[in-house]
């Protein structure tokens, strides 16, 4: 039986993305996200407005997204809770954000030159796309932004690849997958999220709290 419910996330599983940008001072930025699809060559971000990765995005036109496998889940759980923002806005300082301003040193990851961006490419993910901001657009019903980016360069690594083909081999491919604010590879859950728990989600609060007597 189906019941109506006003569903407060409809965060139903999609890829983790490690997002690199670049900083007024020219120093790289890195951040996890998973509002992300794509279509063809072009690909769709939603971003939240109080990060520095929108800031960024607004003001450079580019990126490049790093693909996480699931076995990257601590590194990128470690960018959890973590912003490139001095000035951490009130609310995401609630949920226990703070400032970091060299990401790939807290998540242990290596900076790769890119080909056509500023921004650097996470070394340790196998696809890493370098893209352009074509448009952005302001979601009015909450506080983010949609972006529009054209992928310019694809790098895949050899062992994802089909070998002599354009194309990602689906079984080699495990992507990093965020559910609900919890981190899942190969169908199972991986790790404990430091995002569910900052964002207070009801399962993850029953693993933190004592049940109640």
């Amino acid at each position: 039986m189906h019941v109506n419910v006003d569903l407060k996330v409809h965060y139903y599983g999609t890829p983790v993305v490690l997002i690199s940008s670049r900083n007024p001072d020219g120093s790289p930025n890195l951040a996890p996200m998973s509002s992300a699809w794509w279509l063809d060559q072009t690909a769709l971000l939603g971003l939240g407005n109080s990060g520095q990765t929108t800031a960024n995005l607004h003001r450079e036109r580019e990126c490049v997204l790093n693909l996480a496998p699931s076995a990257l889940v601590d590194a990128v759980d470690r960018l959890a809770l973590t912003t490139g923002r001095p000035d951490v806005p009130p609310r995401k300082a609630a949920q226990g954000y703070r400032h970091v301003r060299d990401k790939f040193a807290v998540a242990g990851l290596t900076a790769q030159p890119s080909d056509l961006v500023a921004p650097p490419r996470v070394a340790e993910c196998p696809i890493q796309l370098e893209c352009e901001v074509v448009a952005a657009h302001a979601i009015e019903s909450t506080n983010a932004t949609s972006f529009q980016v054209v992928v310019r360069r694809a790098h895949v690594a050899e062992e994802v690849r089909i070998p002599g083909t354009n194309y990602v081999d689906p079984i080699a491919w495990d992507p990093l997958i965020m559910k609900f604010c919890e981190f899942f590879g190969g169908g199972v859950n991986v790790h404990p999220s430091r995002l569910a728990q900052g964002w207070q989600m009801p399962h993850a609060m029953s693993h933190v709290m004592p049940a109640a007597a």
